[in-house]
């Protein structure tokens, strides 16, 4: 029996941050909004094409063929789109086979604060704005940058994901040091309370879900880092030793293994990420995220000190 939506995985993302909208958008911000509407619904049946975080999505959604009993994601469009454009938005869906039948049109008001209604555990949007208004109200909500085409579809199915740690995992009390000290005063704090676990940050509870579907995979071998693995979660911090001790055991207390973590120390974080690939990465600081971005799908995550002045 189908998980009920309180106990699955659900992901709530805008229409643009899953489809390219750019042309209407653009139609919307020269010609109005009545021509956008107009345009939307005069080309109900024509689905527009992948956007940002199509991939993301579309690898999610495909975890629930290998657990057809529990079907444990669930992804809901919330979109400002007023529900007779929508029209269009649920038929791109079916037409791009993503199994998404729940939805919220909201006529242009912000529709973050139906995540609780829901059970999001993510809000995903090209509406910067909107993102920092919901973060400010305490939602896991993440700006969704440019991306380039992906076509790696064709190669495997494996849900590839990469979070930053500190502001986004975890909150920003370690980064708060840092900041009032540097890199000195934070690894002597980190070393003094690397026996006491961070306090949870925007997307532990996502890391978490994540982690319960990988232990309905989990049986023997299946615990190692395969590369049939149907999802595989790296963690890309600019921590090194001796940062990374309170990490380890912060992610240990909570029940929480990840398959790869890179310790970089200050290495341009787009090195790693060419190289893993992953379909969605996350970061709290847009300059890590924005040189990754040339090949990576990225999202900020407006939280904490790092983003108080921007």
């Amino acid at each position: 029996m189908p998980y009920p939506i309180s106990e699955k995985l659900v992901v709530g993302i805008s229409s643009t941050a899953l489809f390219d909208l750019s042309e209407e958008h653009r139609i919307y911000e020269e010609e109005g909004e009545d021509a956008f509407k107009a345009f939307q619904i005069a080309n109900k049946d024509n689905p527009p094409g992948p956007g940002a975080a199509y991939p993301f999505i579309r690898r999610l959604l495909h975890l629930n063929t290998f657990f057809p009993d529990q079907k444990p994601v669930e992804v809901v469009i919330l979109s400002r789109n007023d529900p007779e454009a929508g029209v269009r938005i649920m038929n791109s869906a079916k037409a791009h086979e993503l199994d998404i039948t729940r939805a919220v049109f909201l006529s242009g008001e912000p529709p973050y604060r139906y995540m609780p209604s829901v059970n999001a555990c993510l809000y995903l949007s090209t509406n910067r704005d909107e993102v920092r208004a919901a973060v400010a109200e305490g939602h896991p909500a993440g700006f969704v940058l440019p991306a380039p085409p992906r076509e790696d579809d064709l190669v495997d199915m494996q849900l590839r994901l990469a979070f930053d740690f500190d502001g986004v995992l975890v909150d920003d009390e370690a980064e708060s040091k840092f900041a009032d000290g540097g890199l000195p005063l934070f690894h002597h704090y980190e070393e003094e309370n690397k026996d006491r676990p961070l306090k949870d940050g925007p997307l532990m509870q996502l890391l978490q879900n994540l982690s319960k579907i990988q232990k309905l995979e989990q049986s023997g071998e299946a615990k190692t880092n395969r590369p049939d693995k149907i999802m595989r979660v790296s963690i890309v911090t600019a921590r090194n030793a001796p940062a990374h001790e309170r990490m380890v055991n912060t992610m240990k207390n909570l029940g929480i293994t990840v398959d790869e973590l890179f310790l970089t120390g200050g290495i341009e974080k787009k090195n790693f990420l060419d190289v893993i690939q992953p379909q969605m990465f996350f970061d709290d600081q847009l300059g890590h995220l924005e040189p990754a971005a040339e090949n990576t799908p990225c999202v900020h995550i407006p939280f904490g000190i790092r983003n108080q002045d921007s």
